[in-house]
């Protein structure tokens, strides 16, 4: 047998297991459009997984003011004292809470906005007179703010 002979025989053996291979095992494609949508589909995914906790992280995460009701005591029937902590990231910063007194079927029967000076410490306590229009019940924290307003600054 000559050189050539046998590189024919043996292309040819190649084709024979290359056919016995396919007959088995199915031949291969290449990448098809399903197999793109679903990589496209898996980038997708992804990224809305990202952006959602993103977006979960800034409403859910740490905040720059937390505030913390302490208790209560009713004066009377038009005046609720309350007292608060307040804790910030930034004590150089002023703080506005807002807090409310609540009657006993939990209306809101009275607010005030009570201003958080800066401070050496993080972490302050606060206690303000909330007056109200009906018999209050109970007091809470509604919400804190680093955006204080203009008329209620201390300068």
């Amino acid at each position: 047998m000559t050189e050539p002979e046998a590189r024919a025989d043996a292309a040819r053996d190649e084709q024979r297991r290359a056919a016995r291979r396919a007959e088995r095992y199915g031949t291969r494609r290449g990448v098809g459009p399903g197999r793109r949508i679903a990589a496209v589909l898996g980038v997708l995914v992804v990224a809305a997984g990202v952006g959602i906790g993103f977006l979960g992280y800034q409403k859910f995460g740490p905040k720059d003011v937390e505030a913390e009701q302490l208790g209560y005591v009713i004066v009377d029937d038009s005046t609720l004292d309350l007292r608060i902590k307040v804790t910030r990231d930034d004590p150089s910063q002023p703080v506005v809470c807002i807090v409310r007194a609540m009657s006993r079927d939990g209306e809101e029967t009275g607010r005030r906005e009570v201003l958080v000076l800066p401070s050496e410490s993080g972490t302050v306590e606060v206690g303000t007179q909330i007056r109200s229009s009906a018999r209050p019940a109970s007091g809470s924290v509604y919400a804190c703010s680093t955006t204080v307003p203009g008329y209620l600054r201390a300068d």
